[in-house]
C-alpha cells in the first residue's frame, strides 16, 4: 500500500440543482394550468359530432308525454337534460329549464336517469314540466351509450340528428347565456 490518499470525488453542483429545476419546472406549468381561467373539471365528450344514441326510452308514465327515441331528433334542434329527482342540483338548475321551456325554436327533452317514476312525477308536479318528451333510463344503460358522468348533464342535439354540445353540471344564469344558448343558436343555424 501506497501512503496515498484516495482521490476525493468533487461535488457536483448540477445533480443537486436538477432536481430542484426540474421542480419548479413542475410547479409553474401546474400554476399556469390552475391560473388560465379554464374549467380543469371541463371533460370534452367523445360524442360531439357524432349521431345522438338511437337508444329508445320508454315515456314516464302519468305525464301524458312521449318517450325519447334517439332517432327521431333529426329534423329539429333538441337540447336533452339528463335528471333525477334525487339530485340537487337537478332542482337548482330546473328554473332555468322551465324558462327555456317556452322557446320554440327549439325542443326540450328529459332524460329521466336511475329515478323512481313516483318520485319524478313528484318532482316535476312541484317545480314545474319544462319538457316535451321524458325517457325513463331506471337502469342508466342509456346513460352509458350518451357518455353521462353524473347528473345534471345537458347536450345540444342539431337538426341533423348529432350532438352538438355537452354541458356537465347545473344551469345558472351565466351558463344559460353565455354557453347553452350560444350553442342552441349556432345548431339552429345548422353549424
Amino acid at each position: 500500500m501506497s501512503g496515498e490518499a484516495p482521490a476525493q470525488r468533487r461535488p457536483r453542483p448540477w445533480l443537486v440543482l436538477l432536481p430542484l429545476a426540474l421542480f419548479a419546472a413542475l410547479a409553474a406549468l401546474f400554476l399556469a394550468q390552475l391560473m388560465s381561467g379554464r374549467d380543469v373539471s371541463a371533460i370534452p365528450s367523445a360524442l360531439i359530432g357524432h349521431p345522438a344514441p338511437a337508444t329508445a326510452l320508454p315515456p314516464l308514465e302519468g305525464t301524458g308525454l312521449p318517450g325519447i327515441d334517439g332517432t327521431g331528433f333529426a329534423g329539429k334542434v333538441t337540447v336533452v337534460n339528463v335528471w333525477a329527482s334525487w339530485c340537487v342540483p337537478c332542482r337548482d338548475e330546473h328554473p332555468h329549464l322551465m324558462q327555456l321551456a317556452g322557446d320554440p325554436r327549439f325542443t326540450l327533452a328529459g332524460l329521466n336517469y336511475k329515478d323512481k317514476p313516483e318520485n319524478a312525477r313528484r318532482f316535476l308536479g312541484e317545480l314545474g314540466n319544462p319538457f316535451a318528451a321524458i325517457g325513463v333510463d331506471a337502469s342508466g344503460r342509456a346513460g352509458i351509450d350518451w357518455g353521462v358522468y353524473g347528473v345534471p348533464e345537458t347536450f345540444v342535439v342539431g337538426r341533423d340528428g348529432r350532438i352538438a354540445w355537452k354541458h356537465v353540471g347545473p344551469f345558472d344564469d351565466r351558463s344559460v347565456r353565455e354557453e347553452l344558448m350560444p350553442q342552441v343558436e349556432k345548431a339552429l343555424k345548422g353549424g
